[in-house]
């Protein structure tokens, strides 16, 4: 059977997330880098397998898959065993309720802090705006505190066990000291998070 491929521009958090699943599964996936930076995700070939133009896009034979949740969820059914996605009906509502918290509220929050203190340096942006950056901290504080009351006293974010909830939202703190992210009032999540890096899966995710 040929590989999965998997076509990721490393740096991004929506990248890594997918990176860890599928190192954690051991899924037979092959890398495939797309230079964002350099405009590969306009090319024609690109938009072929996905309209939107946004990576990461999984191919698995003739079935092209994107969005970064969606692949996440696609490989974790092929390995139930490993609890990634869980089968019951309230764990795996409790895993969709953090993965859809993520979308709504963590990632555009942390995206703020990536995009005004990394991408703009690395693109030739400009400085940080004040003015995003006040509105980032406003967001940090609150859902911040969301993630750190219901970490404390827990290893995950669901059960005992890694699930894709935890990958999808602690992606978006790889970066958080180059983003400068400020962490400082949220200690669980500090120690949750230095938890999921010391894993293997994350230390063989391309950042």
């Amino acid at each position: 059977m040929a590989k999965m491929k998997l076509h990721v521009f490393p740096p991004s958090p929506n990248a890594r997330m997918v990176q860890i699943t599928a190192n954690h599964l051991g899924s037979d996936v092959e890398i495939c880098p797309l230079d964002l930076l350099n405009g590969a995700q306009g090319s024609a070939e690109f938009r072929a397998l996905n309209p939107n133009g946004l990576m990461p896009v999984l191919e698995d034979g003739d079935f092209v898959l994107w969005e970064s949740t969606a692949i996440m969820q696609y490989l974790a059914s092929q390995e139930p065993e490993r609890k990634l996605w869980p089968s019951a009906a309230r764990p795996q509502a409790d895993v969709s309720r953090w993965l859809a918290w993520r979308l709504a509220h963590w990632g555009p929050t942390c995206g703020i802090f990536t995009f005004e203190n990394l991408v703009k340096g690395l693109t030739g942006g400009g400085e940080a705006d004040p003015a995003a950056i006040a509105k980032g901290e406003e967001s940090l504080a609150k859902y911040g505190k969301v993630l750190n009351d219901h970490l404390a006293g827990r290893s995950h974010l669901v059960g005992d066990d890694l699930t894709l909830a935890d990958i999808a939202i602690g992606a978006w703190l790889t970066h958080h000291q180059a983003a400068k992210i400020p962490l400082g009032d949220f200690p669980e999540v500090r120690r949750w998070h230095e938890s999921l890096e010391a894993r293997e899966a994350w230390k063989q995710a391309a950042v």
